[in-house]
């Protein structure tokens, strides 16, 4: 029990910085371990993250969390109706008096696209409706990345997975989220990417300023389940950008505003082409149908904005 309690004070001794990804189980050059860090700076120490069953359940080891908040671990579908429990009791407790309104803390749903796009999407839906005041953290690494890497609805066209190992990848496509929640018109909606901390940062100070339900997507280069080398996750989510494959926007007021759009994109295959999970597309032989119907999407996309 000493020892229990001697490496509790250590880590509540850390600053704040060190605490997040310090001996935690994660995968070397994880995306989403890079977008929440940044996001946690901003957030602080007054958090609690309802965490819904997924890669980042691994940050989180009984009885310490790497935040110097509170943690609350749900299944999978169910983590927007536990920050509803949690959202409702602080503002119980706050109206009662029996905690100071100086005491009160940001509720904060964390979850991956697995959750996001399937199995909590209904609770998230409610949630909106409810117009629920809490921030809602989808890290999206485009597969159920904490069991395999198995296709998502995130999943991109074309993308190998390890339940999508056909001559010609994942058959579907990728799951607009974003105009999924905006289409409930939720308080704030945002695309962010660890790689763009300039842009991250100013999307979490102005979430952190609202109420209401506000979302943010965090695109998050996965070494293991896209097959990189860690070393490129930044590189390769810059790329994302640049390329336009993620376009970095915002939802506020009934309005969605690019961010940062690209002005000379180059071809979508540099991207591509630094992942395992195309490397269909490149070898043996080129697959130019695939790689121009790709380019095609990318840039229909933005022919609607430009």
């Amino acid at each position: 029990m000493n020892e229990t309690k001697t490496a509790f004070k250590r880590m509540k001794d850390l600053p704040s910085t060190h605490l997040l990804g310090t001996g935690t189980p994660m995968c070397a050059g994880c995306g989403g371990l890079q977008a929440i860090h940044e996001i946690y700076d901003i957030l602080g120490e007054k958090t609690v993250f309802v965490n819904a069953a997924g890669c980042m359940t691994l940050l989180s080891v009984y009885p310490f969390t790497p935040f110097r908040g509170s943690w609350l671990y749900t299944s999978m579908g169910s983590a927007p109706a536990g920050a509803q429990g949690v959202r409702d009791a602080l503002d119980i407790l706050i109206q009662k008096k029996r905690i100071d309104s100086r005491e009160n803390l940001n509720v904060v749903v964390l979850t991956g696209d697995g959750a996001a796009n399937g199995i909590g999407m209904s609770a998230t839906s409610g949630a909106i409706e409810r117009d629920l005041d809490f921030i809602y953290i989808c890290y999206d690494n485009e597969g159920y990345g904490n069991t395999g890497q198995q296709y998502s609805s995130a999943t991109p066209h074309a993308a190998r997975t390890a339940t999508s190992k056909g001559p010609r990848g994942f058959p579907g496509y990728k799951k607009d989220l974003f105009s999924i929640w905006a289409s409930h018109k939720p308080t704030y909606v945002a695309t962010v990417v660890g790689a763009e901390p300039v842009d991250l940062a100013r999307k979490v100070e102005k979430s952190k300023k609202m109420k209401g339900p506000r979302m943010l997507i965090a695109l998050s280069p996965c070494p293991t389940g896209w097959d990189f080398n860690p070393m490129e996750a930044v590189e390769i989510g810059k790329l994302a950008v640049r390329t336009g494959v993620w376009p970095l926007k915002e939802y506020a007021d009934g309005k969605v505003v690019h961010t940062k759009i690209p002005g000379r994109r180059p071809p979508v295959e540099e991207y591509l082409k630094l992942q395992g999970r195309y490397a269909h597309l490149f070898r043996p032989d080129r697959n130019e149908t695939l790689l121009r119907e790709i380019q095609a999407r990318v840039d229909a996309y933005w022919d609607g904005v430009e």
